[in-house]
């Protein structure tokens, strides 16, 4: 059983570190073009990998790990529906799946709230943030759903803001694991960063395009 595990990791840590270095190359690089949505590809995959061997490896015997399966809930949650934006610039989009999505995301983020206290009579913060953060933008995506020609001109916001998050996970499972940056500290600070940088994006794509007459 170990050797399995052990391989899980492998694959966990080098999907999750092709993912990091893809994640990077996509943010630096013009959005739209080849070499962006290429990277974000990659970016995509190494992170559905990564996150899905982290759900596995959390819960198995003698590996369970709360906070890797917070990040590999938070991870896979990001990127599915940062990717699934790109649907939203059509005119009918079927948002039956990004429903139950948010849905599930609520679900989750209620049992890592709740599941600590009912067992350990114990409050896990880390736990919590992670989990008010899954819930708070579900049930945003869930009240934008029902405005089609709102979300039909967010999408790109909606791309950028959630791959992006998707990219503070890795970020912030990178830094936890190699001890970086000391302390619970190392949870939160790529966190904050990301927000900057998110809130950098979502502005420059909400600026309008200036047009200079002939």
């Amino acid at each position: 059983m170990e050797k399995y595990i052990y391989l899980l990791i492998i694959i966990h840590a080098s999907f999750g570190g092709i993912a990091l270095i893809a994640g990077f190359i996509a943010l630096i690089f013009k959005k739209g073009k080849n070499i962006h949505r290429k990277s974000g590809l990659v970016f995509f995959y190494g992170m559905i990998l990564s996150g899905i061997s982290a759900l596995i490896i959390s819960v198995l015997p003698n590996h369970e790990n709360p906070f890797l399966f917070a990040i590999g809930i938070f991870s896979l949650y990001f990127v599915i529906t940062g990717k699934r934006a790109l649907n939203f610039k059509k005119k009918n989009p079927v948002l039956m799946a990004d429903k139950l999505i948010s849905v599930l995301m609520i679900f989750t983020g209620t049992l890592m709230i709740f599941l600590p206290y009912i067992y350990s009579r114990t409050i896990n913060l880390i736990l919590v943030v992670f989990a008010i953060v899954g819930i708070f933008f579900s049930v945003k995506d869930l009240l934008l759903y029902r405005k089609p020609d709102r979300l039909r001109k967010a999408w790109l916001k909606l791309h950028l803001g959630k791959m992006i998050g998707g990219f503070i996970s890795a970020t912030t499972a990178f830094v936890v694991v190699n001890n970086f940056i000391s302390g619970i500290s190392a949870w939160f600070i790529p966190g904050i960063i990301g927000g900057f940088i998110i809130f950098y994006w979502i502005k420059k794509v909400a600026k309008p395009k200036v047009t200079l007459k002939k």
